[in-house]
Parts: C-alpha cells; structure tokens; sequence
C-alpha cells in the first residue's frame, strides 16, 4: 500500500534504550515553558517602556529551546506510543537545535559587546562582526549537523573565533570598568560608584560563566561515547547544564 506524500512519515524498529527519552523531554520542556514565560512576563513589566532590546533577544533563547524540546517530545512519543516516526519532526528537531544555539551564540556576543549595558547601540563594525559570526556559525552547524566532510574542523575553528571575540570584548569592557571604578575613587565620587561597580561584578561573573560554557562545549564535542543506552543520561546531563547555564546569565 502507497503512503500518500502529504504523510511524509516511516516506521522503523526502535531500540528500547530510548524508551525514557520522551519523559526526559517532556520534563525539560515544562521547565524551559515556565522559564520562557516568566522571562517574557517580566521583560514586558521591565523593559515595555524601555529603548532596552537586550532582554528581549534573550527572551527569544528559552523560546526556541521550548520549541526544540515540544518537538523532540512528540517526535519520540510517536514512535513509541504510536509506532511512527514523523520526517518532517525530526526536521523540526534539527532545525530548532541549530536556531537554539546560534542565538546562544549571538546572546553570548552581544551581551560581550556590552550592549544595553555600556551602551545603547553597538557600532556598525560590531554589528557586521556579531551578524557575520552569528551567519557563519549557523552554516557550520548545518554542515556539522548532516555530518558534511570536514565541517567539524571548520566548527571547531568557529568556536575558537566566537570564544576568542567573546572574551576579548569582554576584558575590554571590565578594563574600562576597572577605570571607571578607580577615578571614581581618587575623586571621591560615591554617587557613580554603585551603578559602575554593579556592571564590573555583572561582566565578571559573565566571564566565569563563558569560561564554564566553553568547557562544556569542549565536553560535548570531544565526547565520542555513541552508545545507545547512555543516550539519555548523556542528554539529561546536557540540557540540565544549559538550562542552569541560561538561567545564571539570567540571574547575572
């Protein structure tokens, strides 16, 4: 019997290995659901009457990670509840992750940049820089991703550049900072002294927080463990660490 094409979907045998993926999922979306909405609510009370987009490019990351995971949730579901494993889910999947990361990425850069923090508006040449890596590091995650020769090398060397951008900007703004700080105090300005200091605690701990995510990131891709019957752990541990990574620069 033909499958109609508007049914783009296969059966296939499903090792039982992957049988706790879909409450893992469901439990993480639930999580980033709650933090997605609680971010959105209190940007829109904070930020509404605000020139401040910062905090609304960050609310968009939860959002797409809530996506990423409904998806995953229903994609594995089928196959075990219902025995068929939608294409165009998987596709979603796919897609969803590499948007996810790319606007980690581009979070993580602009955050660096001090945008909304030591200024208002970035430069042009920092939002060509920022835009051009936010382009290029999605492309090498699609070639990474469908397992395209030789992008994993060009992958790698695009962390190294984002990483190096990242913590370049930032030892740059926390120079400026330290500045600040030190004239405020040989000119006995009190008044300045918290506002400048809040930022120098904010960028350092964001330079700790980089640190920990470029770790990670090392963990993940040097990781060469493919067995299936760790799968779920190794993705428990994964999308515990981004969540707690996400919610701290969200607390920073």
């Amino acid at each position: 019997m033909e499958v109609p094409a508007s049914t783009v979907s296969y059966r296939i045998g499903l090792n039982e290995s992957y049988r706790p993926l879909p409450s893992v999922y469901l439990a993480f979306f639930s999580i980033w659901v709650f933090s997605a909405c609680s971010w959105t609510i209190n940007t829109y009370k904070n930020r509404h009457f605000q020139t401040n987009n910062l905090q609304w490019t960050l609310a968009s990351v939860p959002l797409i990670k809530a996506l990423q995971l409904a998806l995953s949730f229903l994609f594995w579901y089928s196959c075990f509840n219902l025995q068929v494993c939608s294409l165009w889910m998987s596709f979603g999947v796919y897609v969803t992750g590499v948007l996810f990361q790319t606007a980690c990425f581009v979070s993580f850069l602009l955050i660096s940049h001090g945008y909304c923090i030591m200024c208002e508006r970035l430069s042009v040449t920092e939002r060509r820089t920022t835009a051009a890596l936010g382009c290029v590091f999605y492309l090498t995650l699609v070639g990474y991703r469908a397992s395209v020769p030789y992008f994993s090398v060009l992958l790698l060397l695009n962390y190294f550049i984002s990483f190096y951008v990242i913590f370049h900007h930032i030892s740059q703004n926390l120079s400026v900072l330290r500045e600040q700080l030190s004239f405020i105090e040989d000119e006995d300005v009190h008044t300045m002294h918290g506002a400048v200091y809040t930022k120098y605690m904010m960028f350092k701990k964001f330079q700790a927080t980089m640190q920990i995510v470029a770790l990670a990131e090392t963990v993940i891709y040097i990781n060469m463990d493919n067995s299936s019957e760790t799968y779920w752990l190794r993705l428990l541990v994964r999308e515990w660490a981004q969540f707690c990574i996400f919610l701290y620069i969200g607390y920073v």
